[in-house]
């Protein structure tokens, strides 16, 4: 799919914030890393939220309800923009540091000390501080070293992993250089030693579609702000990893995946404009551009790229970046413990969680524009 230059000029009428002038001209936003600018439509959404359905989870009112119904259709964006088998795999937090801080404490509750942690010299301090943190808990931190044309170096990576090795903490793409990470190789390494895979994809998410099953990770942390969304941390994990995790959380939280590492009520609003974003990526999919001005389910196009492109070589627009191959398979050895689901994709979320209007058919859909609902009027499947 090509973005021609009139697909540019028309995209500007989508964000606001390009109307503004300072000294009688145009700004022009070059930091790309630091963010992106919202189109119109999340600015919409969150201010409908606002407007119509402000309220807390889990009441027994129409607003409460409909905010259920919200962070639920947002949990299913979110699974298919990451290629997540359901839902159930994606946690929100306030950004992705206070996630990987989360999972962080939640993991070190299965280590002992002396147990080992590898990060990258390369990486954000978003995915190198909280598991410094845990060198005072008797972790040893290793890091892996950078190479003067900005690539790590991976013989180094494969001397810092050990049979003592329990996490390899890898960012898919700098958010300084744009180096692109050869993924596949860590999760080879890591494999070979029965330890976890973490990917930080904050940078990497802004260009290129990200699909958690081939990349074949444990874990995977993304911000929605840098795909044109409002700041908010989103978290996917393996299905059924984050159930034997020991996490901090309040006791009157499910215990349960997806909900057992996000603390306290979450940012509705915020999730709204979550939402909105990756609809409107969706808007400039091939389905998409033939209805532009709707919005479309996520169909899996790519976003399109804001600030610069990684440096190294270009994926394939079906598959995640790597400078030699893309994993297409589990590696070998992995342990039988951390399978894959196959599970097909819910259609709606547990009993205890659907929205006891929906049983009714009084909250099937949100009050600010089409809501793609999982539930009928009569409450079937």
């Amino acid at each position: 799919m090509t973005f021609t230059e009139a697909d540019c000029l028309r995209s500007r009428g989508d964000f606001p914030a390009l109307e503004r002038t300072v000294d009688d001209r145009p700004i022009a936003y070059l930091d790309g890393p630091a963010g992106t600018q919202v189109p119109r439509a999340v600015i919409d959404a969150i201010t409908c939220y606002y407007e119509k359905c402000n309220a807390n989870s889990h009441g027994e009112f129409v607003t409460s309800r409909e905010s259920d119904l919200l962070v639920h259709e947002t949990r299913e964006a979110a699974a298919a923009f990451l290629g997540a088998p359901s839902w159930r795999e994606v946690s929100f937090g306030q950004n992705m540091t206070t996630l990987a801080f989360s999972l962080s404490r939640a993991l070190v509750r299965e280590w002992q000390p002396g147990d080992e942690v590898v990060i990258t010299q390369l990486d954000h301090e978003a995915n190198r501080g909280p598991w410094l943190s845990l060198e005072e808990r008797g972790i040893v931190v290793r890091e892996v070293a950078v190479q003067p044309d900005g690539r790590l170096d991976y013989s180094d990576l494969e001397r810092k992993v050990t049979s003592r090795t329990r996490l390899v903490a890898l960012g898919l793409a700098s958010n300084a250089l744009g180096t692109v990470n050869d993924v596949a190789y860590a999760r080879r390494l890591a494999s070979s030693v029965g330890a976890y895979l973490l990917l930080d994809a904050v940078h990497y998410a802004a260009h290129f579609p990200v699909d958690v099953t081939a990349l074949d990770t444990d874990f995977l942390l993304c911000s929605a702000y840098k795909f044109y969304g409002p700041h908010v941390g989103l978290l996917y994990c393996r299905p059924g990893l984050l159930d034997r995790l020991r996490t901090d959380k309040l006791r009157v939280q499910e215990d349960e995946a997806p909900f057992k590492i996000e603390t306290g009520t979450l940012n509705h609003a915020a999730l709204a404009g979550v939402k909105a974003a990756i609809e409107y990526i969706a808007s400039w999919g091939p389905e998409g551009r033939s209805a532009r001005g709707s919005s479309p389910p996520w169909k899996g196009s790519a976003p399109m790229s804001t600030g610069s492109r990684p440096t190294t070589t270009t994926p394939s627009r079906r598959s995640p970046a790597s400078p030699s191959t893309a994993p297409t398979s589990p590696a070998p050895g992995r342990p039988r413990s951390r399978s894959r689901s196959t599970a097909s994709r819910p259609t709606k979320p547990p009993a205890s969680w659907e929205p006891r209007a929906s049983r009714s058919g009084t909250a099937t859909s949100t009050p600010c524009g089409p809501s793609r609902c999982w539930a009928s009027p009569s409450g079937a499947e």
